[in-house]
């Protein structure tokens, strides 16, 4: 009997530090960043720990040494699709981020093996890439370690990482032209082309400054099937950069009441665009 009453009070101890658990708050968060760049995608994972009043830079990380760039696990870049990097290129794929920190140069390293806890197992022979940026002094100290998307366009973004009193940043570029015009050569070579195909092909040839007479000939297509404001805009500012201010003008004069109707201030201001252009 005394056996089964203490294995009662064992199981009844377990049960209830079971129960005591509490969750709380990891002292370095996890966080996902994500951004498009160009027509692909760049998504990085990583965690957040804080200072708490410690020095990192030179002291709890330091120089010259491979650091695993914030806490927990290496953070991961996943790219899915071709981009440059430093002048490389860097292939689909999920890539280790490290970096070896100094006073005055940072080593950025991409390594083909993505899944690490801390730089303990990391070697250089796992590298795709490294290169060195310099690092800037920010005027105020940053308590939890960042990283974040910056200065992006439509085409290329900065990726920037920040702690303590230092920040550095590294430039992801892409150049989807080759994939946007192979999509529009297979869209135009259908027997069905949609309005919107037209629209776009048009609209890409005038903002890549190719050629304006194929450009004008699909907006023509466009305004002949849907008379709106905006298509009116689309082959009015293709007219305009031919020099043919009678249609620029034509076009920007119907777009333009049509838009004021609508109350689209937007358009309203396009259209004006193209009139004080071609006076």
């Amino acid at each position: 009997m005394k056996k089964i009453v203490c294995t009662l009070a064992l199981v009844a101890s377990l049960a209830g530090a079971a129960e005591a658990q509490i969750r709380t708050p990891g002292a370095s968060p996890s966080a996902t960043v994500i951004q498009g760049v160009g027509l692909q995608k760049v998504t990085i994972d990583y965690s957040r720990p804080a200072l708490k009043g410690r020095k990192m830079f030179g002291d709890q990380v330091p120089y010259g040494k491979v650091w695993r760039t914030g806490a927990n696990m290496a953070p991961k870049m996943t790219v899915d699709g071709e981009v440059t990097i430093a002048g490389k290129t860097v292939p689909a794929g999920t890539y280790g981020l490290f970096t070896i920190p100094g006073e005055n140069e940072w080593t950025i390293i991409l390594s083909k093996k993505a899944q690490q806890f801390g730089a303990f197992d990391y070697k250089e022979s796992d590298d795709l890439m490294r290169f060195t940026v310099k690092p800037e002094k920010l005027g105020k100290s940053e308590e939890f370690f960042t990283i974040e998307f910056t200065d992006f366009t439509p085409t290329a973004s900065d990726v920037a990482i920040r702690w303590e009193n230092a920040q550095v940043k590294f430039r992801i570029k892409t150049d989807p032209d080759a994939q946007i015009m192979a999509q529009l050569q297979a869209e135009l070579a259908k027997p069905d082309v949609k309005t919107g195909v037209y629209s776009a092909a048009a609209n890409y040839y005038f903002d890549t400054n190719r050629d304006m007479k194929q450009a004008r000939e699909w907006a023509d297509k466009v305004v002949a099937a849907d008379k709106k404001y905006w298509t009116y805009f689309l082959r009015g500012k293709i007219a305009a950069k031919q020099g043919d201010c009678q249609t620029a003008r034509a076009d920007a004069e119907a777009g333009l009441k049509m838009a004021q109707e609508a109350g689209d201030d937007a358009y309203i201001k396009n259209h004006k665009g193209i009139l004080a252009t071609c006076r």
